[in-house]
């Protein structure tokens, strides 16, 4: 008989049955509480319900779980009480809770978490007597009723400009007793809130707050179960490609108090430095304090080191001897509990080997270790991590590569604040350098306007007393984020650095007044809409808009990429259709040119008026005029690219876009190119209307344009031959590669090759020398895939051009897409947004099957990719695995495919 299955696994000092490796089962959080506790850590008992459990929660309700896990919660209770010695739900000596979910990624903030779970009318008085510290109990009941009247029982503001219901009363309290901080209550104090947040959950839902500890256990354990699939974690795993099959692991664990007066703390540390990557333990701490007022950013936290501490003072322009007497550091103020916690820190960070961020807390000086965890960076701490940890021998070459989210380099690549615009802006405020960076943008006090004004175009800065987890999509599309409150662990810090964000926090001089949609700094006040800059780099506020400059790569970024091109097997090109983009592509590491889009060339100047005597022309030999207008044009970009690319290879492609797109629509600019161009107005509107196409992205465009008037492809053929030779001989080593666009017989690629080679022979005679060239086409229709071995036979080089396959593949139109495709993500239909990320089912398969086709008539056939995925990690894996030579993607995103190719080469 097969043993039932097991949900919930038991960690503590005396038994622990999880494990690092069971991450997927048991969570981040859960997993790694019983790795601390196999390494002889101090952790407070508990036990950890499975993701598995999570995921039967979603698929068949609460009571056929409540039947699946009864049991063996009671089991893990009973365990808990065992091995720290008291009983829940005994009044005279309670022990009690905490529920936090875990899920195998982290998602801070995102779910939910109770603490003090257990505490009830009579349970309070027992704490009270049993600790002798009345204040710390009523607290830690106003705090639970707080957290679930929230979590379990909906309690939320009842608009976006209405602060929290709880936060409100205890705000009112302050005022009438006349003190600043909760700290500054007494027990008397809290019991009043007690009462007055009873009050408030029975007027705002109809029902009592529950006194029956299980009760309040097992609505716990449903309330993170069910936050896996609350709005801010569907967000956040929207914007972490986390799935949503995944579930989350509920954790619960004996509650240790760092309430408990004033040797009592609790904090949030890092091994490294999760802004700059710096070898330096760091972290915050607050005395008489529970975890979430550490995160929450509502009293602005003291450090963890005196090194850190002295950092700080300096930022915030306090004194030395101010800093020692009112915020002294961990270090000093607990120095044994710092050292315990110091080596707490480097036994996980080497036996991870990774920067690790832990939460502890300090109950009557003893230290408890409740978490740790892969800390979340910037991307230039990502890159200096890896790298030092290379050189320092704890990781290796390809572990150091494999660090790196390809993505997060974008931030390496961004503009910085120009340093003549910086010394002549204004600044008004300063906080705490949260998350690096520049932003410059319009101030919005709230997400969900955030979100529309970036939807219309607009740079926002959000600006927040603190930010929470339901700030998360406006936090997502800001440029930057600012906080009157919070230190360098609070919310907005830790997810603006996951993020990438710029993030100035704990910004004391800024006053938010979220009713009146404005903030106070000194005298001034500023509203929605004016306009300020950020440096997350020193914490600076400034008036106004600052002027950008191109971000300097620094040493580590450089030895990274050196690395990834050790290992990397697929070179990276980019697309690129002026000198200035193709030499930006080369310092970022481009081995090519891999796409020039001619058509680009044409809209500058008075390039456009030829082209459009070109479509205006009534015969060939109009055409062929303006045809000679365009040729020392076009001839002279190519000039450019080929010097900028000396010996790398250079691909163009012949015209593409259907003729149409060269002419205006609108009437006003119609008659502007009548009188410019000296033709009747008719004339130019009856031209439009003959080239009018239903489905211009499947009409008369690509090798289509080229069938029809051979004359274009051979001016642009003439053109790179003719600029080839001539940069040939001023000593440029000329790699000119011709590419035919959107071919689907073998038929219509040699019609264009006969011109094209034809052209050649002709310049080469005129010339009296040659030069070697690639012919090769474009892979963007079905077709093209199937017949891929058929049109290998003469063509020397394929190309994918992913976009178009995409739309073609799948019937999708990328323009219009836009409509129904978010309903298709959300409900499943595609995991991925298959303009972003390959299809890989489905146009990988055409990939694949045009490669193999290819080379099975032409063994050493040049293949390579230049759509956008070219520069998305996802998809340069699956091109790795299906044997391309190269992808192309636009400048800033060729560290990107370099780190992603060399990632695809090390998992194989």
């Amino acid at each position: 008989m097969n043993a039932p299955q097991k949900y919930v696994y038991l960690f503590g000092s005396s038994r622990t049955e999880g494990s690092a490796d069971m991450k997927n089962l048991l969570g981040g959080k859960g997993a790694n509480l019983a790795e601390m506790c196999r390494l002889g850590i101090t952790v407070p008992s508990g036990f950890t319900i499975s993701t598995e459990a999570c995921t039967a929660f979603t698929e068949l309700g609460r009571e056929t779980v409540l039947g699946m896990i009864r049991d063996e919660v009671l089991q893990g209770v009973k365990f808990v009480e065992t091995e720290m010695g008291r009983r829940f739900g005994n009044a005279s000596d309670p022990l009690l809770l905490s529920v936090r979910s875990g899920a195998r990624a982290s998602m801070p903030g995102m779910m939910d978490t109770i603490l003090n779970l257990g505490l009830n009318d009579e349970a309070v008085l027992g704490l009270a007597a049993k600790s002798g510290n009345a204040r710390f109990a009523w607290d830690s009941y106003r705090r639970f009723i707080q957290m679930y009247g929230d979590v379990v029982m909906g309690l939320k503001p009842l608009s976006k400009e209405e602060h929290d219901p709880f936060e409100i009363i205890i705000d009112t309290l302050k005022e009438k007793r006349q003190v600043k901080l909760d700290t500054d209550l007494d027990a008397q104090d809290l019991k009043e809130l007690v009462q007055r947040f009873k009050a408030l959950i029975r007027a705002r839902t109809g029902h009592d707050f529950p006194t029956d500890p299980w009760e309040q256990l097992w609505g716990s354990i449903w309330a993170v179960f069910e936050s896996w699939n609350n709005d801010r974690a569907k967000v956040y795993r929207e914007l972490n490609d986390i799935p949503q099959s995944w579930g989350t692991a509920v954790n619960v664990q004996a509650m240790v108090f760092g309430n408990l007066g004033e040797h009592s703390a609790t904090g949030v540390a890092f091994s490294r430095d999760a802004g700059t990557g710096e070898d330096l333990f760091n972290g915050e701490f607050l005395v008489n304090a529970q975890g979430e007022d550490v995160v929450a950013g509502i009293r602005t936290p003291q450090q963890v080191s005196l090194i850190g501490s002295r950092r700080w003072a300096e930022l915030a322009l306090v004194s030395e001897a101010d800093r020692a007497s009112k915020y002294p550091s961990l270090e000093e103020l607990m120095p044994h509990i710092y050292a315990q916690l110091l080596h707490f820190e480097t036994t996980l960070e080497n036996h991870f080997k990774d920067m690790q961020d832990i939460e502890f807390t300090i109950q009557e000086g003893k230290l408890w270790m409740l978490q740790t965890r892969n800390g979340k960076r910037t991307g230039s701490a990502m890159v200096r991590i890896a790298m030092e940890m290379l050189q320092q021998g704890m990781i290796d070459e390809k572990t150091a590569i494999m660090r790196v989210a390809p993505d997060r380099l974008n931030e390496l690549l961004h503009p910085v604040f120009d340093h003549q615009a910086l010394a002549d802006a204004t600044p008004i405020a300063r906080g705490l350098p949260a998350s690096p960076g520049a932003a410059t943008g319009q101030i919005v006090f709230f997400a969900d306007d955030a979100e529309s004004w970036a939807k219309q175009g607009k740079a926002v800065i959000l600006v927040r007393q603190e930010t929470s987890p339901e700030d998360l999509r406006g936090m997502s599309v800001a440029k930057g984020i600012l906080t009157a409150r919070g230190g360098m662990t609070s919310h907005a810090a830790v997810v603006a650095r996951g993020m990438g964000k710029c993030c100035v926090s704990g910004a004391g001089a800024v006053h938010v007044d979220m009713k009146a949609r404005s903030m106070r700094i000194g005298d001034t006040d500023y509203f929605e809409g004016d306009w300020i800059s950020l440096n997350g780099t020193t914490g600076e506020v400034y008036l106004g808009k600052i002027a950008t400059r191109d971000a300097e790569l620094s040493g580590d970024f450089g030895k990274l990429m050196a690395l990834a091109d050790i290992h990397k097997h697929m070179e990276v090109r980019t697309n690129a259709d002026t000198p200035d983009e193709a030499r930006m592509a080369r310092s970022f590491g481009a081995t090519g040119i891999g796409l020039c889009r001619t058509e680009h060339m044409f809209f500058e100047g008075e390039r456009i008026t030829a082209v459009r005597e070109m479509i205006l022309a009534d015969n060939e030999a109009q055409r062929r005029k303006a045809l000679t207008k365009l040729l020392p044009i076009q001839r002279d970009d190519f000039e450019g690219l080929f010097a900028a690319m000396d010996g790398l290879p250079v691909t163009i492609r012949l015209l593409d876009p259907p003729l149409h797109e060269f002419l205006p629509h609108d009437d006003a600019n119609q008659r502007l190119m009548a009188a410019d161009m000296h033709v009747s107005l008719g004339k130019i509107k009856m031209r439009v209307e003959e080239l009018h196409e239903f489905n211009p992205m499947m009409g008369h465009r690509g090798c289509r344009l080229g069938i029809s008037y051979p004359e274009i492809t051979e001016m642009q053929a003439r053109a790179v031959f003719e600029a080839g030779l001539n940069m040939r001989a001023k000593g440029i080593d000329v790699k000119a590669e011709i590419m035919v666009p959107l071919v689907g017989t073998l038929r219509e690629f040699n019609l264009q090759a006969e011109v094209i080679r034809r052209t050649a022979a002709a310049v080469f005679a005129e010339r009296g020398e040659t030069l070697p060239y690639l012919l090769g086409t474009m892979i963007e229709t079905p077709r093209a895939s199937l017949v891929a071995d058929s049109i290998a036979t003469q063509a020397e080089f394929f190309s994918f051009g992913t976009n178009d396959l995409t739309q073609m593949t799948l019937g999708f139109s990328r323009d219009d897409a836009g409509k129904f495709l978010p309903d298709y993500l959300k409900q499943g239909v595609y995991e991925h947004d298959p303009f972003r990320s390959i299809d890989q089912i489905g146009v990988g398969a055409l990939v694949q099957m045009a490669v193999q086709k290819g080379r099975s008539v032409r063994p050493d056939i040049e293949v390579g990719v230049c759509g956008e995925h070219g520069g998305d990690p996802a998809s340069v894996a699956f091109f790795h695995r299906a044997g391309l030579n190269y992808v192309s993607c636009s400048p800033y995103r060729v560290p990107i495919a370099r780190l992603a190719a060399a990632q695809a080469a090390i998992s194989g």
